[in-house]
């Protein structure tokens, strides 16, 4: 054997060796697979389903399984859609949404659905015209956290088959075509001035209310003094009458006497300036009650 027949045989070994490392290289490259924090491999051996690849450093067959799919688990977000809906009162109006959502499953993502954002909107925009159609407007305008929580649940029971995670649905908007708006605008004017009617009312009222307290009151006090002035008077009655019947003539002279007295200093009490001409029964009188004063002291 020459020198050329054994440096033949040594490059056809080494070529030999080289191909075989070559194919161990080749064969770790493709069958170790480092898969990014967020993201998820699926892996399909013969075009069928195989296993899905978490993060981290994975195996895999090489040359048989291949990596098909690489899903991002990454939280996403629809651009906002705007639809048209009717309420329950037969107003129309136009709302806008909002949805986030996550992969959870791509082995069910990449299977089940195509186009997954298309029919998530899709999906959205049937419930919201759903659920606004068993509202009334008003019930929509004030009670949208429940609005979307109904949206929600509802976005949830469909999307699940899909492998995915519904984590935000957003109302964003509520808007009202022109001739609505003029309608309500209209409408609350009128609220406006039937309230303002209500209360000018109410207070006329009131007003009426407390004047007829007030004199209800005044004539309750009225009867009151009459009824204190009566007793006084029945009470001045009783004593007198006991005086007579104890004293006889006297005390009945003394009572007329008194009343005489009374009745000229009234008079003497007006306003201005008075000449007062006095009967001479009435000095009389006044000399009578005066000895009958000095006899009771």
């Amino acid at each position: 054997m020459d020198i050329q027949d054994l440096v033949g045989n040594f490059l056809g070994a080494n070529a030999v060796i080289i191909l075989i490392a070559v194919f161990l290289i080749v064969s770790v490259l493709l069958g170790v697979r480092i898969v990014p924090q967020a993201e998820k491999h699926v892996v399909e051996r013969f075009g069928r389903l195989q296993k899905v690849l978490g993060p981290g450093i994975n195996l895999i067959v090489p040359f048989l399984d291949t990596v098909r799919h690489r899903i991002s688990i990454l939280e996403r977000q629809l651009p906002n859609a705007r639809q048209d809906a009717i309420t329950a009162d037969n107003v129309l109006v136009q709302v806008e949404t909002s949805v986030f959502y996550r992969i959870m499953e791509p082995e069910r993502t990449v299977y089940r659905i195509r186009d997954v954002d298309a029919a998530i909107a899709t999906t959205v925009a049937g419930i919201v015209r759903s659920e606004i159609g068993t509202m009334e407007l008003d019930e929509v305008q004030s009670n949208r956290s429940r609005l979307i929580q109904r949206i929600r649940e509802s976005l949830a029971n469909v999307v699940d088959d899909w492998g995915i995670e519904v984590t935000r649905a957003e109302l964003l908007d509520v808007n009202l075509d022109e001739a609505t708006r003029a309608a309500m605008l209209q409408q609350l004017n009128a609220e406006r001035a039937r309230r303002a009617l209500v209360t000018e009312a109410e207070g006329k009222r009131r007003a009426v209310e407390l004047a007829s307290d007030g004199a209800l009151y005044a004539a309750e006090q009225e009867a009151k003094a009459r009824r204190v002035l009566a007793d006084a008077e029945a009470y001045s009655t009783g004593v007198i009458a006991e005086a007579i019947t104890k004293n006889g003539l006297e005390a009945a002279q003394y009572q007329v006497a008194m009343k005489q007295v009374e009745a000229l200093t009234k008079v003497g009490e007006g306003a201005g300036k008075q000449m007062i001409i006095v009967p001479a029964a009435a000095l009389d009188a006044f000399s009578e009650a005066f000895r009958m004063l000095r006899g009771k002291g």
